[in-house]
C-alpha cells in the first residue's frame, strides 16, 4: 500500500473525528444558561448495512406452517396405522 492511500485515509478518519466531536459539541451548548434537553444525534455514514428482513419472516412463517401441518398429519396417520 502506497504512503500516499495511507495518508488520505488517515486524513478521512481524523476529518469524521473532529466532525463528530464539532457535532455533539454544539449540541450540548445552550445559549441562555439553562438546562437542555439534547437528543443525540449521530450522524450516518454513507455506507451503512441497513437489512430488510421482511421476506425472511414471511418464509420463516410459512416454513413453521408447514412443519405444524406435517406434524399434524403424522399425529393423524399415526391413529390410523395401529
Amino acid at each position: 500500500m502506497s504512503k500516499k492511500s495511507k495518508s488520505k485515509r488517515k486524513e478521512r478518519r481524523t476529518a469524521a473525528a473532529s466532525n463528530k466531536a464539532n457535532v455533539m459539541a454544539k449540541a450540548t451548548v445552550s445559549t441562555v444558561g439553562l438546562p437542555v434537553n439534547v437528543v443525540a444525534v449521530k450522524a450516518q455514514p454513507k455506507d451503512h448495512f441497513n437489512p430488510d428482513y421482511g421476506n425472511v419472516v414471511k418464509d420463516l412463517k410459512r416454513i413453521a406452517g408447514l412443519a405444524g401441518l406435517f406434524i399434524a398429519v403424522l399425529i393423524i396417520l399415526s391413529f390410523f396405522l395401529r
